[in-house]
């Protein structure tokens, strides 16, 4: 069964006077989720082990731009209309659906969208927070959010998401193959394949037009690529100056898959039916920078 959560109505009890109390967050939190505190703690502690960032200055200013804010009834509104009836629809979309939680929360600047284990069931967190920091409460950014994540679970649940390595050449182009299932999984929900909730300032049109070269230098960085200089993966990254290039790619790889597979047989493909796949999608798409 897929549980909707909607905490939003406990935000304003987060600060008293005016100013945000994180002893009563840890409160809420662990009402939600007993005992799930620490693990939001240390991941905002981890992001401060490296010294660059302050909770006083990088995380409060965001957790506080919560309080009264406009645009919270705008993100309920998003929330509840692209929930409405979802686990129906995932359900004759796909044919299968989904045991997790779908839980807005207010948390610690932990992610927009975080996919994550708590109380033995398989949660995506959706973060107030950071939702409007990046300006994202609007039903097309939400439907993105929350059907992306989503796709991730189903792939977890009724695939193969797990299977696959996390570092080196080949765990990045498990990583191009799960972020694609789940793109084509969000698209398949909206009802277009050429959706990208990513799509603004002509990101798709650009991303079309220099698709064999996006692809060409993925396979070439490969060799060398880490999550410290990788330019493919995350709205932070930058190839030629847009982000999230990776996302289109992926997607581009499994929609040839699907020309040939079941949505459900691409998402039980093991890691080493996966490589073999990618390397026949460079051969037949990519080519040299400039040719």
């Amino acid at each position: 069964m897929l549980r909707v959560i909607d905490t939003s109505v406990l935000v304003d009890g987060l600060f008293p006077g005016g100013r945000f109390d994180l002893t009563r967050w840890e409160d809420y939190i662990n009402a939600i989720y007993p005992d799930s505190a620490a693990l939001f703690r240390e991941d905002v502690d981890a992001c401060l082990a490296g010294g660059a960032f302050t909770f006083e200055d990088n995380f409060l200013p965001v957790i506080q731009n919560v309080y009264q804010n406009p645009r919270l009834d705008t993100l309920r509104a998003s929330f509840s209309a692209v929930t409405d009836g979802l686990e129906e629809r995932i359900a004759g979309q796909f044919g299968q659906g989904l045991d997790a939680d779908l839980t807005l929360y207010l948390g610690l600047c932990n992610g927009a969208g975080w996919v994550t284990r708590l109380a033995g069931r398989d949660v995506v967190l959706l973060g107030i927070e950071k939702i409007l920091e990046l300006n994202w409460q609007g039903p097309e950014a939400m439907a993105g959010l929350v059907y992306h994540e989503l796709g991730h679970i189903y792939h977890r649940r009724h695939g193969a998401l797990d299977q696959g390595p996390e570092e080196g050449p080949e765990g990045f182009i498990w990583q191009l193959f799960t972020e694609g299932a789940a793109m084509c999984f969000e698209q398949d929900l909206v009802g277009d394949s050429r959706w990208f909730h990513q799509d603004s300032g002509g990101w798709l049109a650009w991303c079309e037009a220099h698709f064999p070269q996006i692809l060409a230098d993925f396979d070439r960085d490969l060799s060398a690529m880490t999550r410290q200089n990788q330019r493919y993966f995350g709205d932070w990254c930058r190839y030629h100056g847009r982000g999230d290039t990776g996302y289109y790619l992926g997607a581009r790889f499994v929609r040839r898959l699907l020309e040939r597979f079941t949505f459900q047989r691409v998402i039980a493909l093991m890691p080493e039916r996966v490589y073999p796949q990618y390397r026949e999608f460079v051969r037949q798409c990519a080519r040299p920078w400039g040719a």
